[in-house]
């Protein structure tokens, strides 16, 4: 229970941050900088599922291409560098350490990340059957929809 309650604190003082109007700015434009392509143009959503989640972004635009391609390019990155252990990322993107990503590198040899084009622009799929790795997943996929505020569900789906 002490674990949980922990990480509740820790979501509610993330939330509180994320909202800070001066915290969000910066993670727009530090991501903006780091994805190369704009927050404006493209849809972010972070899925929870039973086993781990998903990172999805994709244009807004059904004509963007060259956003499309951008967005492949940098999950194509993503899903390397993470499996890697490298999270310098979304580290350099919201400005702290994301909760779960200590865990997440320690355990790098049991998550998956799976990169997967979709019609606007691609998916990295994280899966692991380590439910110490799966909990650190939620955690840091958690963290994201709070500070992007994407308002994605914060509970798994099946």
């Amino acid at each position: 229970m002490k674990k949980h309650l922990g990480f509740g604190l820790l979501l509610a003082a993330s939330l509180a941050y994320s909202q800070d109007p001066a915290h969000h700015d910066g993670v727009n434009r530090r991501g903006d900088h780091a994805m190369g392509f704009s927050h404006e143009t493209t849809a972010h959503h972070f899925r929870l599922l039973k086993d781990g989640g998903a990172i999805e972004v994709e244009t807004k635009d059904s004509d963007d291409t060259s956003g499309r391609d951008a967005i492949r390019q940098h999950l194509t990155h993503i899903a390397k560098l993470f499996t890697a252990g490298d999270f310098d990322v979304p580290m350099f993107i919201h400005d702290q350490v994301p909760p779960g990503v200590p865990v997440m590198k320690r355990l790098k040899k049991q998550i998956r990340y799976q990169f997967e084009n979709t019609e606007r622009g691609a998916r990295v799929r994280i899966s692991s059957e380590n439910a110490e790795a799966v909990k650190a997943v939620h955690e840091f996929l958690k963290f994201q929809i709070t500070d992007h505020q994407t308002g994605d569900p914060l509970v798994p789906s099946l």
